[in-house]
């Protein structure tokens, strides 16, 4: 199913890598994946334009989706039909905010396959070859720590942690909504954290690239582009 994808990202990131090489040296392919994900990202900006919008209506319409829920909390299908009704009056969808998130996944899996591949169309993946300050950005943070917690490809792991908790941190404290969705979006971004432990440093890489955008895209986008739509 990623063969064809993992194929073209594999050259991709090889080409930019080869670029980049004169310059950034040993850390050219880590660059290439920065530079990778950072196109991926300004690909996905209309869909986080929408899901920016998305977020200012449903706040704007929360005191009628109270209402509504008091008033038919005890006919749960009367409840659903309505809210639907309502979301389409005003051209709202409940999970715009989530479309920029759903759009990565295949972005994200297609960078994890790809440092997971020792092959990739039929010839040797010579990426998995290629480190960032001596960790291998195929490896990850558990295939590691057998040279020890303090060695340094795990101290290289150790600081992707504290920078992925440093953008949780500030993603959480943005979060504007209320109730068990509220909590949950504040969470949430803690998850990746946990996650970059298990996926190759590559992938890692990708998520704190792209945690960071859509910190900064967010806190962008509800001061300017929401402001005035």
């Amino acid at each position: 199913m990623f063969d064809v994808p993992v194929s073209i990202a594999h050259a991709l990131v090889s080409g930019l890598a080869d670029g980049l090489e004169p310059s950034a040296g040993g850390s050219a392919t880590a660059l290439a994946i920065v530079l990778f994900t950072l196109a991926v990202r300004l690909l996905l900006v209309p869909l986080a334009v929408a899901a920016a919008k998305g977020e200012r209506t449903r706040a704007r319409l929360m005191p009628k989706v109270q209402a509504l829920q008091k008033k038919h909390a005890k006919n749960p299908e009367r409840l659903r039909r309505e809210m639907a009704a309502l979301y389409e009056a005003e051209g709202a969808s409940p999970v715009a905010g989530c479309l920029p998130m759903f759009a990565q996944i295949p972005f994200f899996m297609v960078m994890y396959r790809l440092f997971m591949s020792a092959t990739v169309a039929g010839h040797q993946n010579a990426l998995l070859a290629h480190t960032l300050l001596s960790a291998p950005l195929g490896q990850n943070w558990i295939g590691v720590l057998g040279g020890g917690l303090l060695s340094p490809p795990s101290l290289v792991f150790i600081g992707l942690f504290v920078l992925l908790g440093a953008v949780a941190v500030w993603s959480s404290r943005r979060v504007t909504a209320e109730g068990p969705m509220g909590a949950v979006a504040r969470v949430l971004p803690f998850g990746t954290v946990v996650f970059a432990a298990f996926v190759p440093l590559a992938a890692g890489l990708y998520l704190l690239v792209s945690g960071t955008w859509t910190a900064v895209e967010r806190a962008v986008l509800q001061r300017k582009v929401v402001a005035v739509a």
